[in-house]
């Protein structure tokens, strides 16, 4: 189990170590995929709560407001999901600006849907 953590971590490190040389650019021997930060589905609705708030105060979130294009569904995970990843894109999709206490999710699948487009 230890051993688990000690890849996990040195993998971890890894890629932030790689992330600082590159400074958030592409070079010829990355590929440029983009990502997109959702709430993890076993997240708390008081801890999406906080995420939307604190997301929201450092983002425009009009999206998620009721005349926006993704205030639908209106559920807590659909709004912080919009909100977490308008902070991530906003700060430059940076793993650790997924975080959000362990309730982030960097995912490959563009979440977007209907009208709603995630950036």
């Amino acid at each position: 189990m230890a051993s688990t953590h000690v890849i996990f971590l040195s993998f971890l490190h890894f890629l932030l170590l790689l992330s600082y040389l590159n400074h958030g650019e592409c070079s010829g021997l990355t590929s440029c995929q983009k990502t997109w930060c959702v709430a993890k589905a076993s997240a708390e609705d008081r801890d999406l709560d906080d995420i939307i708030r604190f997301a929201c105060s450092e983002t425009n979130c009009d999206p998620i407001q009721a005349d926006g294009p993704c205030f639908d569904p209106n559920t807590r995970i659909s709004h912080a999901s919009v909100a977490m990843n308008l902070y991530y894109q906003s700060r430059g999709r940076n793993l650790w600006n997924c975080y959000f206490n362990g309730s982030g999710l960097i995912v490959l699948t563009d979440p977007s849907y209907g009208s709603c487009k995630y950036a």
